[in-house]
């Protein structure tokens, strides 16, 4: 069953009521067909879990009560992915999809020296609001009761300097070290180039704010592939080395 998202503004806790519109309504009423009656698992993407009752459906919005209300514990591991903007929206939305089933906590679009699509202010606009529809129903589909945040793109240089990771790895083809580590609480930061990899410049760079080169094997990855892999390498070593294992 599919988990659904309300916004802060939809939520009335005190009388345990909620009201859907916006995509969430139609995915329920013209998608799903859902009826008054029908009971839906919600979340505020923050951690609330609860079970809507329908208990009226207009043109624009339905409504209901609540019940089962708890609160989901934040994964004690963080993985983020700095990734280089790509040429190909598809491949993108690939990486975006895939990486929210696998459990990423934030992923940060980013420019590099080789980043091949720049996008304009406007354009970006339209980009962020499909980034966070791809994100959305990911983490709908895979019932994430944290929903992934999607940040606004920053430069490599910004990136190296964002604070708070105890775990920074920067994945390279021209690396031979293995990405042994242990992921358990920690807070992980992946960089991931685009078309054309990094620059000698910016592994260096990199190396000196403190991200480790690292292999992810011998055959070159797409993009998207190496940022998939990063997270789900996270994901393998929590359910590997945990009793019971984490989930992310």
């Amino acid at each position: 069953m599919d988990l659904f998202y309300v916004l802060p503004r939809q939520l009335d806790l005190g009388r345990n009521h909620a009201v859907i519109d916006g995509d969430e309504f139609h995915h329920l009423t013209r998608v799903l067909r859902k009826r008054e009656g029908d009971r839906i698992d919600i979340t505020d993407g923050a951690g609330l879990s609860a079970e809507l009752t329908i208990g009226r459906i207009d043109k624009r919005s339905l409504e209901g009560s609540l019940r089962n209300r708890t609160l989901v514990a934040r994964p004690a591991t963080r993985v983020s992915v700095a990734i280089s903007l790509l040429k190909s929206h598809h491949r993108f939305d690939f990486f975006l999809e895939k990486a929210t089933e696998l459990g990423v906590d934030r992923i940060i679009p980013m420019t590099t020296r080789r980043t091949v699509s720049t996008p304009s202010s406007e354009k970006f606009g339209r980009k962020a609001d499909r980034w966070r529809s791809v994100v959305h129903a990911a983490a709908r589909q895979s019932r994430r009761h944290y929903l992934p945040e999607v940040c606004e793109p920053l430069d490599f240089a910004e990136v190296l300097n964002l604070p708070g990771y105890d775990l920074r790895l920067m994945p390279w083809e021209s690396e031979e070290r293995l990405p042994l580590f242990d992921a358990a609480g920690r807070n992980i930061l992946f960089l991931i180039g685009g078309e054309g990899g990094f620059s000698d410049e910016e592994v260096v760079a990199a190396e000196t704010a403190g991200f480790s080169p690292v292999t992810f094997g011998t055959t070159i990855l797409r993009a998207e592939t190496a940022g998939i892999f990063a997270v789900a390498l996270v994901r393998s070593r929590l359910l590997a080395g945990a009793d019971p294992p984490e989930r992310l």
